[in-house]
This record gives C-alpha cells, sequence and structure tokens, in this order.
C-alpha cells in the first residue's frame, strides 16, 4: 500500500512537470508575455523575479530564466541531469509557492485562494520529496 502511494505521488510529479513543460513551451511559442512572467521567463531586461539567489547551495536562483534552467540541464545524463533537474525544480517550485503566499494575502476571489492554498500544499510536498532525494542520492 506504502509502495503504491509513494509511485502514484512519482506520476503525479511526473505528469506535473510534462503539465508545466507544455505549458511553458506554448507559452514561449505564442509569445504569451503575461505567461511567461507567471512563470518566472524573463520577456525583457526589465523583468526581475523577485527571489534572491542561492548560490551557497549550487542551486540557480529565481533570477534564471526558465531557458536558463532548460539549459542548465542540456547535455547532462544520469546523475548530473537529475541532480540539474532536482535543483531547478527545486527553485521553480519555491518560486510558485512564494507567489502563492501573496494570493493567500492579496487575492480578491475565494478560487485564487483555494488554488492558492493547493499550490503551496502540493508544491511543499515535491520539493520535500525532491529533497529526500537528493539526501538519499548524495547530491
Amino acid at each position: 500500500m506504502k509502495n503504491q502511494a509513494i509511485l502514484y505521488g512519482i506520476i503525479g510529479l511526473l505528469v506535473g512537470i510534462v503539465i508545466m513543460l507544455l505549458t511553458a513551451q506554448n507559452a514561449v511559442n505564442t509569445n504569451n508575455t503575461g505567461m511567461m512572467r507567471m512563470m518566472g521567463m524573463r520577456t525583457s531586461n526589465a523583468f526581475q523575479c523577485p527571489m534572491q539567489e542561492n548560490n551557497n547551495q549550487g542551486m540557480m536562483g529565481m533570477n534564471s530564466s526558465m531557458s536558463q534552467m532548460m539549459e542548465s540541464m542540456k547535455g547532462k545524463t544520469d546523475d548530473e541531469f537529475d541532480r540539474a533537474f532536482i535543483e531547478a525544480m527545486i527553485v521553480h517550485h519555491q518560486g510558485a509557492i512564494d507567489m502563492a503566499k501573496q494570493a493567500q494575502e492579496n487575492a480578491k476571489h475565494p478560487e485564487i485562494q483555494d488554488l492558492a492554498n493547493d499550490i503551496i500544499s502540493t508544491q511543499t510536498n515535491e520539493i520535500e520529496i525532491m529533497s529526500i532525494w537528493k539526501n538519499q542520492w548524495g547530491y
């Protein structure tokens, strides 16, 4: 039963990643600057994400665009890829959590607040899972 829950969690994580990648690709291909900004992508030099870089832990800061995160994984395989992927996703998820916290405080519509609660819960859990993997795999 426990293995089944872990399997469903991993499947959910992978489905979420695929959806995120497809959404990002669509935003870039259609030049949807609003969506690109929401996802942390730079659309001009004027746009800066609010999170600070955290160079001490080797993680990319949110000042990095989505394309830079994708670029950080290019040409990597095996453990090198897995580490780069996990580090980029943790930063990406943390950015979503930070945005959701603002929505909890400032959103007018309860639907946005409910979505923010779901984002915080889900992505906090996914960060915990990826952090466990990082420790288990020695990253």
